[in-house]
């Protein structure tokens, strides 16, 4: 039996070919990730008392996360800062002796509540400005926690 084999130059342009469609599937699978920006605050407040003021990026999707390590909870929303005009936001408030519920709303003023970040609902993100955003503590003692901001 005998097997006919290809000519070299065939051989070349097989390769050639099998070499082309393989780097444009490559090409075309290549994925690309950025790593997330991200600001990570800590808070220990009085009594009564609101943290430094928070400036979230404007113009685009912030994820805003918080939670107190004093007495547990964990709140967070998606929110949206028109630069000048507005913050936007949707998200989910911290459970406290019932199941979470969703918050929303729009702000054009300081001190309107965005989200409860403890499970006693004494700790909250509200807003500062119409660009800015703060921690504040309703609670009678000292209460600490964190709040992520990752866009």
């Amino acid at each position: 039996m005998r097997i006919q084999k290809f000519s070299r130059p065939g051989v070349i342009l097989m390769a050639t070919v099998v070499a082309i469609i393989t780097s444009v599937v490559v090409a075309n699978a290549t994925q690309t990730i950025t790593a997330p920006n991200a600001a990570y605050i800590t808070y220990s407040l009085a009594a009564g008392a609101s943290s430094a003021v928070i400036t979230p990026i404007a113009s685009k999707s912030v994820l805003v996360m918080g939670c107190s390590t004093s007495v547990g909870g964990v709140g967070h929303v998606s929110l949206f800062r028109f630069l000048g005009t507005e913050i936007d936001w949707s998200g989910l408030e911290s459970p406290g002796t019932s199941a979470s519920v969703i918050t929303s709303g729009s702000s054009f003023t300081a001190g309107n509540h965005i989200v409860w970040i403890d499970y006693n609902h004494d700790v909250d993100i509200k807003t500062a400005s119409i660009d800015t955003i703060l921690v504040h503590n309703k609670a009678p003692g000292t209460r600490a926690g964190n709040v992520t901001l990752v866009w």
